[in-house]
Parts: C-alpha cells; sequence; structure tokens
C-alpha cells in the first residue's frame, strides 16, 4: 500500500506566503469576540500606530482591510485617481505586469516603461519622462519594490530623487509586499504616498491583510477626487469609510479578529529582534543563497548584483532542463516547497524564498533540497557543494548585529 502520510513538516520556502511562528499561531486561536465592544479599540488602536514602525513611517496613515496585495493595489488607484488619468509604471516582471493590468482595466491611461527581466526600475528614465511631461499630466509613478518573480530589488530612494529633479508633483506608489518588515524601508523619507503590503510575507502572517500607509499628499488627493464625476468607482476600499471609524479603533465592517491579534504578535516579534537586526538577517541570507548558487555553477535571474533580492533567489535552470521539474521533483520527493518561474519565465528558473521567520539552519535544509533535487533532474552539480558555499558564509556572518 503507498504510503498516505509524509513524516517531518513540508519546508516552505517560496517567497510567500511565509512560515508562520508558532508564537503567532497561538495568538490567532483566539474566540469570536464582539468588533463593536467597548474592549475592542484596545487592540486596534495600536496597531494604527505600530504597524507605520514598519514602513518607516511618522506621518503616514494606516489602513488595514480584509484583502491581499492586490486589494490594496486597487485601494491605492481608486482613492487618489480618477478615469483617464496618466500613470507612469516600469513593467520587469509578473507582479509590476499585473499592476500594470489592473491599472489599464480600471480605466487610467498606463504609460509603461518596458525592463528586461531580471533588472528593475530604472530612476533614469522615470525622471526624463517627468521632465518631459511639462504639462504634468502623470498623476503618480508605480513602482514594484522588490519582484519576486525575478528576485529583483529596485532603489526606491533613487526613484524619489529622480521625482524630486524633475520637480514633478506625481505621486509616488510602492508595492512593498515582499519587501516591507524584511527589506529596508523608509516610507516618510523616500515620500512614498502609498506603500502596499500583505500579511503573508515580511509580517509572517497568513494572507488575508492588507496594509497600505497612505501620506498626507495621497490623502489631500484623496479629498479631491471627492464629487468628481469620473471618479474611480470605489467602496469596499473606500479610504474615507475607513478614516471615519479607524481613530476611535473600529472598522466600517467585521475585521478579520485573528489576523489583528496575530498581527500584534507578529510585530512584537519584529520589534524584539529589532528591525535593523531583521534586515541585516535577511541580507546575510540572501546573499548565502547567491553563494550556494554560485557553487553549483548556475545563474540568478537578477543580472547584476545591484537587483539582488534579499527576499528571494530566482535561479535559473541549465538550458535544456524544464525548472518545473526540479519544483516538482523537489515536492514530491523531500517535501520541499519552492517557487515556480512565472510568465515569461516560467520553466526557466526555480525560486528559493529567505523571507519571514528563517534562520540558517532553516535556509540550509531548503539548499540542500534544491541541490538534490537538482542533481536527481541530471544537472551537473557536486553533491554538498551549495550547502558547503552557504554554510561557509553562514558561520563567518552571523544573523544579528549584536
Amino acid at each position: 500500500m503507498a504510503a498516505t502520510r509524509r513524516p517531518g513538516r513540508n519546508h516552505l520556502f517560496v517567497p510567500g506566503p511565509t512560515n508562520i511562528p508558532d508564537r503567532v499561531m497561538r495568538a490567532m486561536q483566539v474566540q469570536s469576540e464582539d468588533h463593536r465592544s467597548v474592549d475592542f479599540p484596545s487592540l486596534t488602536k495600536p496597531l494604527f500606530e505600530d504597524t507605520k514602525k514598519v514602513f518607516g513611517s511618522t506621518d503616514g496613515t494606516i489602513f488595514l482591510f480584509p484583502a491581499s496585495g492586490t486589494g490594496i493595489w486597487e485601494s491605492a488607484l481608486t482613492n487618489t485617481l480618477a478615469r483617464g488619468d496618466k500613470v507612469l509604471a516600469a513593467r520587469f516582471g509578473q507582479f509590476s505586469h499585473l499592476w500594470i493590468d489592473m491599472a489599464q482595466r480600471l480605466g487610467l491611461d498606463v504609460i509603461v516603461q518596458e525592463e528586461e527581466w531580471g533588472t528593475g526600475a530604472k530612476p533614469e528614465k522615470i525622471e526624463e519622462a517627468l521632465r518631459a511631461d511639462k504639462n504634468h499630466e502623470i498623476k503618480a509613478v508605480m513602482v514594484v519594490h522588490n519582484e519576486t518573480a525575478t528576485g529583483v530589488t529596485s532603489n526606491i530612494g533613487a526613484v524619489r530623487k529622480a521625482i524630486d529633479a524633475a520637480g514633478h508633483p506625481a505621486l509616488l506608489f510602492v508595492d512593498g509586499v515582499s519587501s516591507i518588515g524584511s527589506l529596508p524601508f523608509k516610507a516618510d523619507e523616500w515620500k512614498v504616498d502609498c506603500a502596499i503590503a500583505g500579511s503573508q510575507k515580511g509580517l509572517m502572517l497568513p494572507a488575508g491583510l492588507g496594509v497600505i500607509c497612505v501620506s498626507p499628499k495621497a490623502l489631500k488627493a484623496a479629498e479631491g477626487q471627492s464629487g468628481r464625476n469620473d471618479r474611480l468607482a470605489r467602496v469596499y476600499f473606500d479610504w474615507e469609510d475607513q478614516k471615519k471609524q479607524n481613530p476611535t479603533g473600529y472598522f466600517p465592517y467585521t475585521p478579520p479578529l485573528p489576523l489583528l491579534y496575530g498581527l500584534r504578535e507578529a510585530l512584537a516579534c519584529l520589534f524584539e529582534e529589532g528591525l535593523e537586526n531583521v534586515y541585516h538577517r535577511h541580507a546575510v541570507l540572501g546573499e548565502a543563497t547567491r553563494q550556494a548558487v554560485a557553487a553549483w555553477g548556475l545563474k540568478t535571474c537578477a543580472k547584476s548584483s545591484e537587483w539582488n533580492s534579499d527576499t528571494v533567489t530566482a535561479i535559473l535552470a541549465p538550458e535544456g532542463v524544464d525548472a518545473a521539474k526540479i519544483i516538482k521533483h523537489a515536492y514530491v520527493r523531500y517535501n520541499l516547497a519552492l517557487g515556480a518561474g512565472l510568465s515569461q519565465v516560467a520553466g526557466k528558473v526555480f525560486r528559493i524564498g529567505h523571507v519571514g521567520d528563517l534562520n540558517e539552519l532553516s535556509l540550509l535544509g531548503a539548499i540542500a533540497g534544491a541541490e538534490m533535487s537538482l542533481i536527481d533532474n541530471g544537472v551537473n552539480v557536486t553533491p554538498g557543494s551549495g550547502v558547503a558555499a552557504a554554510s561557509s558564509y553562514l558561520r563567518e556572518h552571523p544573523l544579528s548585529k549584536g
């Protein structure tokens, strides 16, 4: 009889959803309660303030929606823009493509800057486009901070400098779904007007809680849409409804109660470790993964080191090898979940996510499993080479700054 149970745990190394800390799991095991009670604000009001710290903001306003990051994309666009408004966006991976697709389907006029997959947003091209926009018809710039499809991180600070250098008033929208809570993010310093996060990555929660940090400038832009006949339709994601309820600790509709308790505990985890240590840990784990890739004799999808992501590494399979088979074999044989290639890189890459709640030994398990699956699929890799390279790097680079 075939085995019906796999011993041990599934090793989850996709770039989201990520592993959930045990203490966060326990925090979410709560009985239902009245979300209109006098006690409820004691849970929620601190969340609006504490979550801002992860965004690097003191000036912003946090809105929490029962949604994925995709819903928060929509929230940013529909609250601040009108039908036919021009927006500028760089496309260099599946998620930047999907955000552009959403904007177009909502009725926005998207000026797309096509970039090679494996690179990211080019600040100099953004500046050039904004300088050419003499009448300031472009109302927003949309950038994906960390493109998980290709393992690429764009320089948002440089994008902000480009916008300022052009002297352009466009809003800056940033998808930080796979960066916020894992990579340095400075919403106030970079003057990000809508910073978008999802619960299932650096925040170490299940999917289902979307978070947006909105600047005063973006709030003013949203207020300017009131009464316009060409405003974009919105109901569920309307900030005005949240603004009326949130200051007193309540929501305009039933909130996802367990996720709110989980968020409180996840924030406690991040703050206890220290955000600078969280960022350092991800940088070390990212480089250890890249050391393993080099030892295998393979290449990353990121075209150069300036684009390297510290939350996910997309690895190019050798010519003639189907990356999807490497991924399937790792799952079926070794109970290891690796990220699949998407769209233009489907079948060409497999991805190791190193984001969220993990340490050296967690990562080494993923590298070992990926290495075995490569060898099993006929890739000429020296057994133990990737593990040795990663472990050597990790031994010399502690995950904590102290």
